[in-house]
């Protein structure tokens, strides 16, 4: 089935919000996995406004799953991911002062610069994947960087979705298409929800994994964390009956 790794910025965000260590970010990421989550997800920003760089440290010995890190690939990042060597380093070319991701790579532009960065991360044994956004031709770049995978910028499919555009998904499924022929795995994540994510893992051929963050920890705050959890794989696991 597609995994269902949960983006933990936001419970980082309420523990920054008063300081201290109220809610406690490792007994959270824990507690996720043990209601059935295959994934935590974390994307430190330079001014560690959610996630802190010791964070990344902190969670290590404790993720059993998967240990996905996000984030544009300067100095220092490449730096934390190399220390810990998470299962999946994900590149996210956002900008420092950017509220949250809004763009995918240019793969042909930064084809050196991404093949570099990658390569380093390869040698040391973690699976690499680049948030793109539909661009066929940003997706043959892609390959040619030594990605492992892509993740698919999924916000415009969710704010058309919402509007009852259900042809939004069409440039997904291309994409897809098109990823799985040149060898590249298929990640997703931006604005997936309860709402939206078993239309889209229905049409996305060969999803291997969503990263869901601000939707379902939103959701959890009126249905509970594992209640919610539950529902994403649920709907997930229906996708690949």
């Amino acid at each position: 089935m597609t995994k269902l790794s949960v983006n933990i910025n936001k419970i980082a965000t309420l523990r920054n919000s008063r300081g201290g260590n109220t809610p406690n970010l490792v007994k959270a990421a824990i507690d996720i996995q043990e209601f059935g989550a295959q994934g935590i997800t974390i994307h430190p920003r330079p001014d560690e406004r959610h996630i802190r760089y010791q964070d990344v440290y902190d969670l290590k010995p404790i993720v059993t799953t998967e240990y996905n890190i996000e984030g544009n690939p300067i100095e220092d990042f490449i730096k934390i991911v190399l220390d810990v060597k998470p299962t999946q380093v994900t590149l996210v070319p956002d900008a420092i002062d950017a509220i949250t991701s809004n763009a995918g790579w240019d793969t042909l532009k930064n084809k050196d610069f991404l093949s570099e960065v990658i390569n380093e991360f390869k040698r040391n044994g973690i699976r690499t994947s680049i948030f793109i956004e539909t661009d066929l031709k940003m997706i043959e770049g892609a390959i040619k960087t030594g990605a492992d995978r892509v993740e698919l910028y999924t916000e415009e499919f969710a704010k058309q979705y919402d509007l009852g555009n259900k042809k939004a998904i069409e440039p997904y499924i291309k994409a897809a298409e098109l990823a799985n022929s040149l060898g590249l795995g298929i990640n997703a994540g931006h604005d997936l929800s309860l709402d939206n994510i078993e239309f889209f893992a229905n049409n996305i051929p060969n999803l291997l994994e969503v990263s869901i963050g601000h939707a379902l920890i939103s959701e959890s705050l009126y249905l509970g964390f594992e209640n919610v959890i539950n529902m994403y794989i649920h709907k997930l696991t229906k996708t690949n009956v």
